[in-house]
């Protein structure tokens, strides 16, 4: 994969992924909770792939995307372990919210999946904006634009 695909495809997740946290928090709001957890996991899901973009990586399951974020990005602590405890944590409840009818969850426990789609969103992208001035020779002013448009 080239420099430049992989730059369209970091861009591109992160957006993806700040979309889906947008929609999560309308979602909240609106007291649709599993939805809002889907959402938020998606954003999480999204702007993972995003960070593999700069590998560059992919695979087509969900948990392998994660376990090599996990091996590859919390285990060596580029990421907080913490956060990586809170994507796993947040695979589960959106399994739960997903698949399981009895499963019945509350306002704020959703708050906590949206929150950590929204630190994960900001690790992903402050990741993403240091990859790009190392990487590549787009100015401060071009990578704003490209994350912003």
């Amino acid at each position: 994969m080239n420099k430049k695909i992989s730059i369209g495809l970091c861009i591109n997740r992160l957006k993806s992924g700040k979309e889906k946290l947008a929609v999560c928090n309308l979602l909240c709001e609106a007291g649709y909770y599993k939805d809002a957890n889907n959402r938020a996991y998606y954003s999480i899901f999204n702007s993972i792939r995003a960070i593999l973009a700069t590998v560059p990586i992919d695979f087509k399951r969900h948990k392998d995307v994660i376990a090599y974020f996990n091996q590859n990005f919390v285990k060596t602590e580029i990421f907080p372990r913490e956060l990586g405890h809170r994507i796993s944590l947040a695979n589960a409840v959106r399994e739960d919210s997903d698949y399981l009818d009895s499963y019945m969850i509350n306002k704020k426990e959703t708050e906590e999946q949206i929150q950590t789609a929204k630190d994960v969103s900001e690790y992903a992208e402050k990741y993403i904006r240091n990859w790009l001035k190392e990487n590549t020779e787009l100015s401060e002013e071009e990578i704003n634009k490209k994350i912003n448009e």
